[in-house]
């Protein structure tokens, strides 16, 4: 059965479009959810919403003087399908279709915390405990989070009524539509404390420093985070506190370069070391001093590995590699009795200066890949 739209706005037949508009507009300002909660009203604002919208539509008019009903035309079962399929969004304006949010709840998760905490290459390598201060937000030792001042309680929202959201009404291309956003009196929780704590002004929660344990594991490289559980944020209402991160950022090392698990360092080695045959020793992460031979007839370039030097894989019993990058240096300052001697190896080993491939060259040399590491890290 046709609905009698005229009649929801109390409007005869022969109703012009400014009495249809001007009649809308005045039950609109008594029923409107924001001036009046009663369910009833609201039901009401909804059926006078869609009178208007059919009457001030000159063709959905027509079939209503027809004797017919737009929105039944359309397959319309709840009323708004005639819309063509607008109904989920007057039911989601309106509640209908459970598009209401409801409150937030006054008791919510805090947040996360990150803390940056600058380590050496030691301290990375060890595993290190140390003692950080945190500003965080915690609970509050006055009311225990409930906000409250003494032994008063909060009280459901006046302007909301409790839902936590305010409804309006906005003009949009498909006519008036209803929209929902948070209580600005309540922030969404549905509840006010009229007599606040003192000390939290009603939050739960105040801010304050603390000293808090940090255990980083030995093998933790630049940029790992560590979790430490509910020492973060207390969340609003006293709600169960968030997590704290601490953010690893390693310094640069002054002999070392670190590449994963593996280290890296450069040995400068005299011609005639290289020539010659040596051993260099090297103060280590995690040993005392290591021996790194430098075997006869050494050529730049080459890399020296000693396995189980590097730096401790993380929650594990084995350790990186340790590589030497071999810097053989030519003395650009010569003496006559030094000359002299150069000048005699050079006719004893009758070996000459040649022009190879570039591809050969670089395979022969082993310091491309360290090179570029360098490179990186250091920026030269």
């Amino acid at each position: 059965m046709a609905r009698d739209y005229y009649g929801l706005l109390g409007l005869s037949r022969n109703a012009s479009d400014a009495e249809i508009k001007r009649a809308y507009r005045k039950m609109a300002r008594e029923l409107h959810p924001d001036v009046n909660p009663d369910e009833q009203a609201q039901q009401l604002f909804k059926e006078i919403s869609v009178a208007y919208e059919v009457l001030s539509d000159p063709e959905k008019r027509r079939i209503v003087d027809l004797g017919g009903d737009p929105l039944e035309s359309a397959g319309a079962g709840n009323g708004f399908a005639g819309f063509g399929g607008l109904g989920d969004v007057f039911e989601a304006f309106f509640g209908g279709g459970g598009g209401s949010r409801g409150p937030i709840g006054r008791v919510r998760p805090g947040s996360d915390s990150l803390l940056r905490m600058r380590l050496t290459l030691n301290d990375c390598a060890t595993g290190i405990t140390k003692q950080v201060t945190v500003d965080t937000a915690v609970l509050c030792d006055l009311c225990q989070g409930r906000g409250t001042h003494a032994d008063s309680r909060p009280v459901t929202c006046d302007i909301c009524g409790g839902r936590g959201e305010i409804q309006s009404v906005q003009r949009s291309l498909l006519g008036q539509v209803m929209t929902s956003r948070p209580c600005p009196t309540c922030a969404g929780v549905g509840e006010v404390i009229p007599n606040p704590c003192q000390r939290c002004s009603g939050d739960g929660r105040v801010r304050s420093r603390r000293d808090i344990t940090v255990k980083i594991p030995a093998g933790v490289a630049d940029g790992m985070r560590v979790r430490l559980a509910a020492q973060g944020e207390v969340g609003p209402g006293g709600g169960p506190a968030g997590d704290l991160y601490v953010e690893v950022h390693e310094q640069p090392h002054e002999i070392f370069v670190r590449d994963g698990d593996d280290l890296h360092c450069t040995v400068s080695v005299p011609v005639a070391d290289a020539a010659l045959g040596t051993a260099v020793s090297v103060e280590g992460i995690l040993d005392d001093a290591i021996e790194i031979t430098i075997s006869p007839g050494t050529q730049p370039g080459a890399v020296t590995t000693l396995r189980g030097h590097g730096m401790p894989r993380l929650r594990s019993e084995a350790r990186g590699d340790l590589h030497a990058h071999i810097e053989v240096v030519v003395p650009t300052k010569l003496d006559d009795r030094t000359r002299e001697l150069l000048t005699e190896i050079k006719s004893r080993s009758g070996e000459q200066a040649a022009v190879k491939s570039t591809r050969t060259a670089a395979s022969q040399s082993g310091g491309g890949l360290f090179s570029r590491l360098r490179e990186t890290f250091t920026g030269r």
